[in-house]
């Protein structure tokens, strides 16, 4: 069964799956985690099953075997400790740069889950073990490289595992870097020797993969809808219409999704004076473009995507991955439920349609700057042009960002690398795909808090027309950290205080301050 948390109190982990809201509480937030009793009844009783087949004569897989290809090897009793310990420490094989602690502690919190179903194999102490660990804040250094997405993330999971061993390196909960025996031993953590089985549990799992995915998914949801209020930023400052957004037009292409980013459109637009000065008979424009008119089916299209991304998340929360696994009857059985490819097609699936959505801001920015297409603003929204250049450098920054965002879109699950001897001659490269789409959403949050601070200059420069009461409060939220329209200034600046702005939630929260929260 699952376990839902107390908000305010530490993380239970169950036999059943954590939600994707108590994911993020632990990574990013630092709370506690504790192992239920039906957990721990769960594998107590499948330990029992392990220590059963040790003793058996018959080599088994994992259990009494070297490991891939290699498990051909029957291996004695008396070296079996050893084989789980070398397992480990030739498997932390990672380069590169650390891994982000959110990313790490997520990966812990879902090996533990796996852990907890009893299907792995493993004694309470492990499973104990791993929730110290994240309810201490210690942090195992984890790199870069290294993972293929099948068997799982192996070396990620591997350095995390040599921690648990009290070898390798951490981060305390103050951030410093230390010998994990040195960190675990000041938080009363005793390191784990390790027994039959368990290196190989600790190791053959999809959680580095499927905990960027989940966080991936928490920061896109509200990312759209910022897109949605910068879109609709850019309609009212361009002297668009809101007209092309009404219910009944949206239905006649039911997309859910579309629906949604048409409605949050007409709340943000509600009650505008620049719309309503426009929208007379005699305007001259008969319609919008694409970047204005379509944003509904461009965003609606990337939340479609997203549904579907949080529904794969969703199995895999529920999912017990190992190899071999302990059923429920008590089998131990090899299988392939490793292999990340369900995982990694859907981290793809969410770069392709973040591209989309940076390229189509783009777009609307380019619309400001260009005194052909922007209604009667200065050229590039300078205020002397010629001497000044006003945000036409701007456009560069996100154009180069769309641009990257464009090659981050290109799929790593199409690739595969065999391994192992070709025993493991086609991997998933989930792992490679999340750490993309991290970037890609860094990327997409730079190029919206851009078109947002281009779009404010425009309203504030179509004065005395006042925008709509939303896209005020965006505008006033911005110029608490970023001043209004004037000469030339070092803009940088101005573009990171409002890609923090758009990071924290504080544009978005700005506009639902007025709106209520959007879909």
């Amino acid at each position: 069964m699952s376990i839902d948390s107390d908000r305010s109190g530490p993380v239970v982990v169950g036999t059943g799956p954590v939600s994707a809201r108590d994911l993020v509480r632990v990574a990013r937030d630092g709370v506690a985690v504790v192992v239920s009793e039906e957990a721990v009844a769960a594998v107590e009783a499948s330990r029992a099953r392990i220590e059963a087949l040790a003793a058996d004569p018959r080599p088994v897989y994992g259990v009494s075997t070297g490991f891939g290809a290699l498990a051909v090897r029957h291996i004695p009793p008396e070296s079996r400790k050893q084989l789980q310990r070398s397992l480990i420490r030739s498997h932390a094989a990672g380069s590169g740069a650390e891994v982000e602690r959110e990313v790490v502690r997520a990966l812990l919190l879902l090996r533990l889950s796996t852990l907890a179903t009893g299907r792995t194999g493993v004694r309470p102490v492990v499973a104990r073990t791993y929730a110290a660990l994240l309810s201490a804040g210690i942090t195992p250094v984890v790199y870069e490289y290294g993972s293929l997405g099948c068997s799982g993330d192996l070396a990620p999971l591997a350095h995390v595992a040599l921690a648990v061993m009290g070898e390798g390196t951490v981060r305390d909960a103050t951030g410093e870097l230390r010998p994990a025996a040195e960190a675990m031993a000041d938080a009363g953590i005793a390191p784990v020797e390790l027994a039959e089985k368990e290196g190989l549990a600790l190791i053959n799992g999809t959680d580095g993969m499927l905990g960027m995915l989940v966080l991936a998914c928490h920061d896109l949801r509200a990312l759209l809808r910022l897109a949605d209020v910068t879109a609709s930023m850019s309609v009212e400052g361009l002297l668009g219409t809101d007209k092309v957004f009404a219910a009944d037009l949206q239905a006649l292409r039911p997309q859910p999704g579309q629906a949604i980013a048409a409605a949050n459109m007409v709340r943000v637009l509600a009650d505008s004076p620049i719309v309503a000065s426009h929208a007379t008979p005699d305007c001259t424009v008969v319609q919008d473009a694409y970047s204005l008119r379509c944003a509904p089916q461009v965003a609606g299209a990337a939340r479609d995507t997203l549904d579907h991304a949080e529904r794969v998340a969703g199995y895999e929360l529920a999912s017990a991955v190992d190899n071999p696994v302990v059923t429920l009857d008590g089998r131990v059985e090899s299988n392939g439920n490793f292999h990340g490819a369900p995982v990694a097609y859907v981290l793809d699936f969410l770069a392709i349609v973040i591209a989309d959505v940076a390229s189509m801001s783009e777009r609307r920015t380019d619309r400001f700057l260009d005194k052909a297409r922007n209604h009667g603003l200065s050229p590039f929204l300078a205020d002397d042009p010629g001497v000044d250049s006003g945000h036409m450098i701007a456009q560069y920054t996100q154009a180069a960002i769309v641009s990257d965002l464009k090659r981050l879109a290109a799929p790593a699950s199409v690739d595969s690398i065999p391994s192992s001897a070709m025993q493991e001659d086609h991997v998933s490269m989930g792992w490679s795909a999340a750490r993309k789409l991290r970037r890609a959403l860094d990327g997409l949050t730079r190029v919206l808090a851009i078109e947002a601070l281009t779009a404010a200059r425009g309203l504030d420069l179509r004065a005395p027309l006042a925008p709509a009461p939303a896209t005020a409060a965006v505008v006033a939220r911005l110029r608490t950290e970023v001043p209004g329209p004037g000469p030339d200034r070092y803009l940088a600046p101005d573009i990171e205080a409002a890609v923090r702005l758009a990071t924290s939630g504080a544009l978005l929260a700005a506009a639902e301050s007025v709106t209520g929260p959007l879909g």
